[in-house]
């Protein structure tokens, strides 16, 4: 019986050396990766874009249209409750051509004052940065000039983006509801 456990003893550190990696590579759940290079990651770098965002709650061809709204016993002054779903047109200045949309949502949040819970994404359709996004994220007090949105993702030239958006209010009609808004988007990505 001797020769059989040793010959047992042999297969089983055998295969303990060939299948226990495998097994252990199978099953990581997470692992540090030290090699940016491998991922396209290069230097990060600060990047400024300026652009008009056209909010067009009324007229022909609206951009921004409720999907939802408080029940009709609500008879808040801010519209607390309503859903906004936007496919917002950016320009690079208030009255000039198409660079990309603001597509997402945003929700009159505040019982107090006008307010947006706001999250969507910068989708660049012309120029150098077609092709990639920026994601937002924030509450925009829409009356406080300025105010802050949080970037908080990108995709393309803009993958791993982080950083904030200035705005501004070039134009808002409170009897339409029409807007026109200037960011100025930092954006620190590699």
């Amino acid at each position: 019986m001797a020769p059989f456990k040793t010959n047992f003893a042999i297969l089983a550190a055998f295969f303990s050396l060939i299948f226990l990696p495998a097994i252990k590579s199978e099953t990581l759940f997470a692992r540090e990766l030290s090699d940016r290079d491998q991922f396209g990651l290069k230097p990060e770098k600060m990047t400024h874009l300026r652009f008009y965002l056209h909010d067009t709650v009324t007229g022909q061809h609206p951009t921004a249209v409720a999907v939802a709204q408080a029940a009709t016993t609500n008879t808040s002054s801010t519209s607390f409750g309503v859903v906004m779903v936007i496919d917002d047109p950016l320009t690079p200045r208030p009255d000039s051509m198409l660079v990309g949309r603001a597509q997402g949502i945003y929700v009159l949040s505040s019982q107090s004052e006008l307010s947006l819970a706001m999250t969507m994404n910068l989708v660049f359709t012309e120029g150098e940065y077609k092709g990639s996004t920026l994601s937002v994220l924030g509450q925009n007090p829409i009356l406080k000039n300025p105010r802050e949105l949080t970037i908080v993702g990108g995709t393309g030239v803009f993958r791993f983006a982080r950083g904030y958006i200035r705005l501004r209010s070039h134009t808002i009609n409170m009897t339409t509801k029409n807007a026109i808004v200037k960011y100025d988007a930092y954006a620190l990505h590699y």
